[in-house]
C-alpha cells in the first residue's frame, strides 16, 4: 500500500525547514488557551528552553499525550513502495534513502540515522527548538556549522516551545523567522495554528550563499506551485543534477503550508489543530487539546467534533476522503510512470549524441517543470485531502509538460 494512503491524510510528521531569531503570535480567538492559563514558568534549560517534560506537573494530560506520539515508531522505506523515485531522484540522497517519517519524537533521531548526507547544520533547523536558540547564539554561521558539531548541542526533538516558547498561556506562537517574513504582510491574517504548523510543514530551499533556510515567496499569494516554480526557474535554483539527463532539478520538500493555503482549499475556515488534535477532557473537567496527532480518518473524536460541523455522516466522508486520496494516488503513480518514460529516453539522447544541445536543453527544461508538479503532490502527504483541486491540476500540469517532452524526441 501507498505511503500516504497508510498514513491516510498524513500524519504531521518530519518537518525540514528553520529559523532565524524569534516571532511570537498571539493565540487564536477560536481557540482560547484556558486551560494553559496562570502558569508558573518551570527553570530553562541551558539554551533558555523548557523542555517538555519539565510542564508535566501544570499540564499532565497534554504532556502525556505528546509523549504519546514515541508509539508511532514504525518506519519503512518509500524507495521500496514506489521504485519510480530511484530513477526520478537520481543524482541526490533520497533516491536510495527515503523512509517514512516516525513523528516529532523522533525527528533528531531520523535525521541522523539517515545515510543521505549532511554537511551543514540547516538540515536540522526544524528538528528541533533548540536550532532557533543557537541560531540566535551563533547567528546566520550557524547555518553552515558542521552537522556534527550543531547536533551535539541540541537536546530535544520537536518539542513544547516549537508552537508555545516558554508561555503556554499564548497558545499557538509561531518561532520561526523565515516563516513569519515568508508570509509578510499576510501574517495577521493566517490562524496562529496554521502558522505553528506551517513554520514546518512547507516548501523551502537552502541560499546558496550562507546556506540559510528560505522560503521560495514572499505573501501567500506568491505561494503557489506556479510562482514557486517561477520564483527557482528565474534565480536558476537546483537541488540537484541526474547524472543520466544532466537535468537540473527542484526537489521539493512538503508543502502542506501552501497547498492548505491555495485557491481550491476546502477548509481554510479550519485550523491544523481542528483536524489533528483531538479535543479531550481532563478528570477535573478541564478541556485540553490531545498533542498525540493524528489522522482525522482515525479520530472518531475529530469526525464528531470538527467534521460533522458540515458533514453529517461520518461514513460518508470517510469513504469520500478515502475515495479522493485512492484517485490521487493513482494519477501519481501513473504521472511517475510517464516521467520515468521521459527521463529513460533523455538520459539516452544525451548518451547517444545524436541530439544537439539546443534541443536537449529544450527537453531538460520541461522534464524540471513537469517534475517539480509531480513531486509537489507526491510529497505533501495529504493525497489531494488538504487541496484535492490544487493537486489534480499540478498532475494534468505534469503529465502536459512531460508529454510535450516526449513529442520533442525524432
Amino acid at each position: 500500500m501507498r505511503k500516504k494512503m497508510v498514513m491516510l491524510s498524513a500524519l504531521l510528521g518530519l518537518c525540514l525547514t528553520a529559523a532565524f531569531g524569534m516571532g511570537v503570535q498571539a493565540a487564536d480567538e477560536t481557540e482560547p488557551a484556558t486551560e494553559l492559563a496562570g502558569t508558573e514558568t518551570p527553570e530553562t534549560n541551558e539554551l533558555g528552553i523548557v523542555e517538555a517534560e519539565q510542564w508535566s506537573e501544570e499540564y499532565p494530560e497534554i504532556v502525556e499525550s505528546y509523549l504519546a506520539n514515541k508509539d508511532n515508531s514504525e518506519a519503512y522505506s518509500y524507495v521500496e513502495a514506489h521504485p519510480e523515485i530511484a530513477t526520478l531522484y537520481e543524482g541526490m540522497g533520497f533516491s536510495s534513502d527515503y523512509n517514512s517519517a516516525r513523528g516529532h519524537s523522533y525527528t533528531l533521531e531520523d535525521v541522523q540515522a539517515t545515510t543521505r548526507p549532511h554537511a551543514l547544520s540547516n538540515c536540522l533547523a526544524c528538528k528541533t527548538a533548540d536550532y532557533v536558540q543557537l541560531l540566535n547564539k551563533y547567528g546566520v554561521d550557524f547555518y553552515s556549522m558542521s552537522f556534527e558539531d550543531a547536533v551535539a548541542e541540541m537536546n530535544e526533538p520537536i518539542t513544547c516551545y516549537d508552537c508555545h516558547t516558554n508561555d503556554p498561556s499564548l497558545g499557538a506562537a509561531p518561532i520561526r523567522q523565515p516563516m513569519i517574513d515568508a508570509v509578510g504582510e499576510d501574517y495577521d491574517s493566517i490562524s496562529s495554528s496554521v502558522l505553528s504548523c506551517g513554520q514546518c510543514h512547507n516548501e523551502y530551499y537552502f541560499e546558496p550563499e550562507n546556506k540559510a533556510v528560505t522560503h521560495p515567496y514572499t505573501g501567500i499569494a506568491n505561494a503557489t506551485p506556479d510562482a514557486i516554480l517561477a520564483y527557482y526557474n528565474e534565480m536558476g535554483f537546483t537541488d540537484y543534477q541526474n547524472p543520466r539527463t544532466l537535468t537540473n532539478q527542484i526537489k521539493v520538500q512538503h508543502p502542506e503550508f501552501e497547498t492548505f493555503m491555495a485557491d481550491g482549499s476546502m477548509h481554510k475556515a479550519l485550523s491544523c489543530a481542528d483536524c489533528h488534535m483531538e479535543k479531550a477532557t481532563a478528570a477535573d473537567g478541564t478541556e485540553y487539546r490531545s498533542h498525540t496527532w493524528v489522522s482525522p480518518l482515525a479520530s472518531q473524536s475529530i469526525m464528531d467534533n470538527t467534521c460533522a460541523a458540515c458533514h453529517t455522516d461520518a461514513e460518508t466522508v470517510t469513504a469520500k476522503v478515502k475515495d479522493l486520496q485512492e484517485e490521487i494516488t493513482a494519477r501519481e503513480t501513473e504521472v511517475a510512470q510517464i516521467l520515468v518514460d521521459l527521463t529513460e529516453k533523455l538520459a539516452a539522447a544525451v548518451e547517444g549524441g545524436e541530439y544537439t544541445d539546443e534541443e536537449l536543453d529544450a527537453i531538460r527544461a520541461l522534464n524540471r517543470d513537469a517534475q517539480f508538479y509531480w513531486d509537489f503532490v507526491f510529497v505533501e502527504n495529504s493525497e489531494g485531502a488538504h487541496n484535492s483541486t490544487l493537486s489534480r491540476n499540478c498532475l494534468d500540469k505534469s503529465e502536459e509538460l512531460a508529454n510535450e517532452a516526449l513529442a520533442l524526441f525524432k
